[in-house]
């Protein structure tokens, strides 16, 4: 049984979610990537595969790459149906 890297599966994730908004303009599908990482992502998860990106990167997307470059210059094409959890209370859903 070989070692896989422990990169290997923030890796994969990211290029899963960098396919969902391939179908968007770059600068908002840059933006979404972005801010699904930021959003649902860990901060050691997040510093992972930052520090792959700085290391090697190769394997990335190339908008998982420009969305760990820095603030996105335009909103995201995914809007959340709540910006703030506490406007639907506490113990409430917004989902439909």
């Amino acid at each position: 049984m070989s070692a896989t890297n422990p990169n290997d599966k923030l890796v994969r994730m990211a290029n899963q979610i960098a396919l969902f908004f391939r179908s968007y303009p770059e600068d908002e599908a840059v933006a979404g990537v972005h801010n699904h990482i930021v959003a649902f992502w860990t901060p050691k998860m997040r510093r992972d595969l930052e520090g792959y990106a700085e290391e090697a990167g190769d394997r990335l997307d190339p908008l998982v790459q420009k969305a760990l470059e820095g603030r996105p210059t335009t909103d995201s094409p995914v809007r959340p149906a709540t910006r703030n959890p506490q406007l639907a209370g506490e113990g409430a859903s917004d989902a439909g």
